[in-house]
Parts: C-alpha cells; structure tokens; sequence
C-alpha cells in the first residue's frame, strides 16, 4: 500500500537543493507543481505537497546530507510529543514531516502578534523534555518557533546532537523578559529586526548578554 506522501517523491528529487556561504539559505534549482516551497535555512529547504497537504518534505543541500539521518535520528528520539513535527520516513536525501500550520515568533514581532508568557512556557517545557531524552536544545530561535492555535510546536531539531550551549533561547527569554513589554503589539519594521539579526550574528555570538541588550536598546530607540 503507497502512502500519500509517497506520490511527490520522484517529483521532490527533480529539485536541487545547494548550500551557500556566510551561513546564507539554500538555494533551490528546479521546481515541482505538486510542491510549495514553504521555508529555507542554510542546509535545507521544505516544501509542502499541495496533493497530500498534510505533509511536507525537508530536502537537504547536497553536501548538508549527512544530516538528514542525524535529524531523522532526533525525532524517533522525542517521538511522541506535540511539541514537535513527526517525522514519517527519511533518507539521505529528505526527511518526510507533518505540516505544522502556524505562523514563526519572527512573524509575529514583524506583525505585532502578542507573544504569550504561555508560549515561553512552553518553549522552555520543551527545552526540559529535550534534555531528559539526552539531547542538547540548541537553535532554539524566533523562526523555529511557530504560534499554533495559541501554543509553541518546535519546527527544527537539526542542532539537538551538536554539543554545546549557544544561549540563543536564554537570551530571548531574557529579552522578553525585559523588553518585550516596549514593543508588545506593534509592528516592528523588518530593518529593525535584521539590523539585531546580523549584528548577532557577527560580532553579537560572542558577547554577553549585558552587552546584546545595550546593542537592542541603542537601535529600539533609533527606530
């Protein structure tokens, strides 16, 4: 018996999928009528099947592949958990996941879409869970968070056996602690935001969280 997701498959491997330098997203080479590009990051991309749309596939750069079992690896690991995708089959190539509606924490700051302490809550429920299936929470970042009918799911869990602590989460939760309050329901311009986001990715990764508010505050009030 053919499962659904199983139909897109030869159209899925029609597509290529290349990784770029400076930790930049993918790039996609070809492209599918039976699939939706629906996200890229800086090993894979994933598309959603418009004819099984409850399904989507993560295609992987061609020199990211190594990966893919990692990952497939990690969600039989915290299988099952509604915090999380499920991850249906893999290969060396793609992994095949549930579609997980909803819209990013990012979007959310970009929209001014309240951000529950609930969902924080749950982020950091996850994070627990995470650690007592001895697996490491790292990547935990607003774009691989999605708000989904009011609760946090958790999209990426491609970083869970890298070792290591890169306190991505710790300072989020920091910022909304502090500072969220300052731009809670306000559409925050995207410059702003990618202004943050490539200064943390410089320089900002290696300074403390002391320092990294100073660096928020400076831009907020420059907006």
């Amino acid at each position: 018996m053919t499962n659904d997701w199983e139909k897109d498959i030869n159209s899925l491997l029609k597509m290529k999928v290349f990784s770029n330098p400076n930790n930049q997203p993918v790039t996609i080479h070809g492209a599918s009528e039976n699939l939706k590009c629906i996200g890229v990051g800086t090993d894979a991309a994933v598309f959603q099947s418009l004819s099984a749309p409850t399904y989507a596939y993560k295609l992987y750069a061609q020199d990211q592949r190594k990966k893919a079992q990692i990952e497939a690896q990690v969600y039989e690991t915290l299988a099952p958990s509604p915090l999380f995708a499920t991850c249906f089959a893999s290969t060396d190539e793609y992994l095949v996941l549930s579609y997980e509606a909803g819209i990013t924490l990012y979007d959310c700051i970009l929209q001014g879409i309240h951000i529950s302490q609930h969902v924080v809550n749950e982020v950091e429920q996850a994070r627990a869970y995470i650690k007592s299936k001895g697996l490491n929470p790292r990547d935990i970042h607003l774009k691989n968070i999605l708000l989904q009918n009011g609760k946090a799911k958790i999209i990426d869990v491609s970083e869970y056996m890298v070792p290591g602590n890169d306190f991505r989460w710790e300072y989020l939760k920091k910022g909304y602690e502090q500072y969220y309050h300052l731009i809670d329901g306000t559409a925050v311009p995207l410059s702003f935001v990618a202004a943050i986001e490539k200064w943390y990715n410089g320089q900002g990764k290696k300074d403390s969280y002391e320092t990294l508010s100073k660096a928020f505050l400076k831009l907020l009030y420059k907006k």
